[in-house]
């Protein structure tokens, strides 16, 4: 890890607004509150979007964060592309991260970010893929994924992860609604940000991508989809993207 934590008083930067969205993650949440939460300033936001979890999730969050976070509680499970939605409708700053309540921030994660946005629409790290226990299983997500920018590359092998992204928050006039059908809302995010302007892809290990068995997704891995299923969202991804860019023209 590159270290503690980070000066919160080291030179002028913009704002953040930090979505994460949450659901039955008693086991890891405190832990990565905790890594955010240390190199956020006052003038940055943390917001978590609960998914009417039933476990202590809700209980945690407001014992590590307090006043610090934003929480939004809803009444009945959105699943995880809508409730990232609700949490991205809530930001209100100009530069926007998003978030797994299950991973580690390195302590200069939002500045090298930031500085990579001076020149982007949007900016994906590089992450170490760790089990439960945070032991190594592969060094680099991008080795691992083949990971770049490109859209035809993209809609292939999908290397968009959400918990490395950070995007102007003017990306999200062209992005929401995430429309119905899309599989993640990382995949759409990536390719309305590709199809708007400059990706960049940062060789830079900047977190920890935590895989374990109660993980949601599985971008790590081989898809247990089946090749019609996986061909089919390919299709929604595309005709989506080629309607809301006609759209907003």
């Amino acid at each position: 890890m590159s270290g503690s934590a980070v000066d919160c008083a080291a030179g002028p930067r913009a704002p953040v607004s930090v979505c994460l969205a949450s659901f039955n993650g008693e086991s890891y949440i405190a832990e990565q509150i905790e890594s955010v939460l240390k190199q956020l300033r006052p003038n940055d936001e943390l917001i978590v979007s609960d998914d009417a979890s039933f476990d202590q999730t809700v209980d945690i969050i407001r014992k590590v964060g307090g006043s610090r976070i934003r929480l939004y509680e809803n009444k009945v499970s959105l699943g995880v592309v809508k409730n990232f939605e609700q949490a991205l409708r809530h930001a209100q700053h100009d530069y926007v991260f998003l978030c797994d309540q299950d991973d580690v921030w390195f302590q200069d994660k939002v500045g090298r970010m930031l500085a990579e946005l001076a020149g982007a629409v949007m900016v994906v790290s590089d992450c170490r893929v760790v089990d439960a226990n945070l032991q190594t299983a592969s060094p680099s997500f991008f080795a691992l994924r083949g990971s770049g920018p490109g859209i035809a590359r993209n809609l292939y092998r999908n290397s968009y992860l959400g918990c490395c992204m950070a995007f102007r928050r003017s990306l999200l006039t062209k992005a929401l609604p995430i429309p119905r059908g899309v599989p993640m809302h990382d995949m759409w995010l990536g390719l309305v940000a590709q199809a708007s302007g400059r990706v960049t892809f940062l060789p830079e290990v900047l977190s920890l991508y935590r895989r374990h068995g109660r993980a949601l997704t599985d971008s790590a891995g081989v898809s247990d989809y089946s090749r019609r299923q996986q061909l089919s969202w390919r299709l929604k991804l595309a005709v989506a993207l080629l309607l809301r860019l006609v759209l907003h023209r």
